[in-house]
């Protein structure tokens, strides 16, 4: 029999709470090679992330990459960590949580609470429902910021809320969104945070949509990611009346030797740097908040290969971040999840892409 332990003592308020908890992927505490190792063994031992027999995957990952890999990604860390406020990822994350509380209030929505947890590192997704719970939330919107759906992002990281609640004595109401790759509000979020830098530093011959790849494989298995993310970057285009010859759309962060998603993002910046194209903008669509693979990944490597290629100006695109219509996409969500129709709002309907 499970011996499941006492539900946390919380009060009990006239009208229970609301909570809602953002989950983003994770970071290391510390762009140095002990936490690298830390984070990286807890990333690359999920099922979901490396879908690989132990036998045949521990070995590599305690033979061959944990021994080499940390003291190279604490370098990458280090070349984009904040001396003040650590992880991008994790400070944009937790300010996206504070705004969207905010918002929430400020449209008559006080009894809600707003935390973030992430899938691998802290703060872990154990340590915030625990405290959701504890602070009387009876019921808990669960809304990973992975735009597209894979079972490597989004599944795992709704396996993380599931495993921890199957322990517990008193479960709280839960709801989960799935994925938002054609959320109107999430495509005009986009397009509006690009017409912003356009506005600032002009336009370029060619606007990159870098999307994370996966293996090939996952969608062969059944995963929707691809088709979300050209669908994503389609309604972009079509937002920003993008012409076929004006906008690419890849994947990049390719990882081991098998076949990903194509085509790479890194031999295409090389194609047109040689091309000798006058200006390339990249934005990362499916990355809500700065992180690794847009600050190192992109606005680094990628300019370096694009401008040693023979290319022009290079431009990276800060991700949503805190921007003002990224915070209204995600307050509208969160009332869609719980069957409130959004406040003052005209929904927009896309036509389906040819």
């Amino acid at each position: 029999m499970p011996d499941y332990p006492a539900a946390p003592v919380s009060p009990h308020p006239a009208t229970p709470k609301t909570g809602i908890l953002l989950l983003n992927l994770g970071t290391p505490d510390a762009p140095e090679k002990a936490a690298l190792r830390r984070y990286l063994r807890e990333f690359l031992s999920d099922p979901r992330v490396i879908e690989l027999p132990r036998w045949l995957w521990q070995p590599i990952l305690y033979g061959v990459i944990l021994p080499f890999r940390p003291a190279q990604s604490a370098k990458k860390y280090a070349s984009i960590w904040d001396n003040r406020e650590g992880s991008p990822l994790r400070f944009h994350t937790e300010k996206q949580a504070k705004l969207l509380e905010g918002w929430l209030a400020q449209h008559g929505l006080d009894n809600f609470l707003v935390d973030y947890a992430m899938r691998y590192g802290n703060p872990s997704i154990t340590t915030v429902l625990d405290r959701l719970m504890t602070q009387g939330c009876e019921q808990i919107v669960c809304l990973p910021l992975y735009p597209q759906y894979a079972a490597s992002s989004t599944g795992s990281a709704l396996d993380g809320v599931y495993r921890h609640l199957l322990t517990q004595r008193r479960q709280p109401s839960l709801r989960t969104i799935h994925s938002f790759h054609d959320n109107p509000d999430y495509i005009l979020a986009l397009a509006k945070n690009i017409r912003d830098y356009w506005q600032k530093n002009g336009r370029p011959d060619i606007l990159l949509m870098s999307f994370h790849g996966i293996p090939l494989r996952s969608v062969k298995l059944g995963d929707p990611y691809q088709q979300e993310c050209l669908r994503s970057g389609q309604l972009l285009a079509s937002e920003l009346s993008l012409e076929p010859t004006q906008y690419r759309i890849t994947f990049q962060s390719r990882f081991g030797r098998a076949k990903w998603l194509e085509p790479y993002t890194a031999p295409t910046l090389t194609e047109l740097g040689r091309q000798r194209t006058s200006r390339v903008d990249v934005i990362c669509p499916g990355f809500v908040a700065d992180c690794l693979e847009t600050l190192e990944e992109i606005a680094q490597e990628g300019k370096e290969l694009f401008k040693e290629a023979g290319g022009g100006e290079f431009h990276y695109i800060p991700a949503l971040n805190e921007h003002a219509h990224w915070i209204d996409a995600l307050g509208h969500m969160v009332e869609r999840a719980l069957c409130r129709p959004p406040i003052n709002e005209a929904e927009a309907e896309y036509p389906s892409p040819p």
